[in-house]
């Protein structure tokens, strides 16, 4: 049975953005995407609650570029415009690899657990370019998956040695895959080795920090039986 599958993700730009550059107003992209902003764009290929995206590795294939462009975002509880300066990256290709493991919180989902199915489904999604639109990292950044090789054509980086980037955003630890209701974020050390960066699971990231407590949202059919229980019991 399978579980994987890998693909090419392109686009003329894109913003994973470093949170630490938000506190101007002013946002500055990483130089490669986020664990969590890959994940993201494999939940738009194709995602159900019974699964999760896990992302193996992330090869880079173009060369790492950037363009600072003049934004005029929206103030907060105006309906003034405001000035900010955000640097993109720019003409950006990527491969990746990724698996899906099965959404151990959700056991009311146990009996949709079928691996060759999910498998199937998701592989004609990506050989149509998607369920959901792609972004790179922020809505204005339009990016296009297709199936490929990991290893397939030349990379940028290929012949490049080890290149750290120190500390780095991972992703969150949401309710609905940890079964804690709590928001967490997760930091990890970053290096790429001959244009490859292979991550590490969520649950190996050492460097957490709680956001703030969050309650696990049920299902429509879930809240619909609680209410009902709850009538009933009245």
């Amino acid at each position: 049975m399978e579980n994987k599958i890998e693909f090419k993700l392109w686009g003329k730009y894109a913003l994973f953005t470093d949170p630490i550059s938000k506190i101007g107003g002013e946002k500055c992209s990483y130089h490669i995407p986020t664990y969590q902003a890959l994940k993201g764009i494999a939940e738009a290929v194709y995602w159900k609650p019974t699964i999760k995206w896990i992302i193996d590795k992330m090869r880079i294939v173009n060369q790492i570029q950037t363009e600072s462009k003049g934004i005029k975002p929206q103030k907060y509880n105006t309906y003034a415009n405001d000035l900010s300066i955000y640097t993109y990256l720019k003409d950006v290709e990527y491969r990746v690899s990724a698996h899906f493991e099965w959404n151990e919180t959700r056991k009311d989902m146990e009996a949709d657990r079928d691996e060759n199915k999910h498998y199937f489904i998701a592989k004609r999604y990506l050989e149509k370019g998607g369920r959901r639109d792609i972004f790179l990292g922020s809505r204005e950044c339009c990016g296009y998956v297709e199936p490929c090789k990991f290893d397939e054509g030349a990379g940028c980086y290929d012949n490049v040695g080890e290149l750290s980037y120190g500390v780095m955003f991972h992703g969150f630890d949401y309710p609905t895959e940890t079964g804690e209701e709590k928001l967490c974020t997760r930091l990890w050390n970053v290096t790429m080795k001959c244009g490859i960066v292979e991550f590490i699971r969520p649950e190996e990231c050492a460097m957490r920090k709680q956001v703030r407590d969050m309650p696990k949202i049920l299902s429509p059919r879930n809240n619909m039986e609680n209410k009902q229980m709850t009538l009933w019991e009245v």
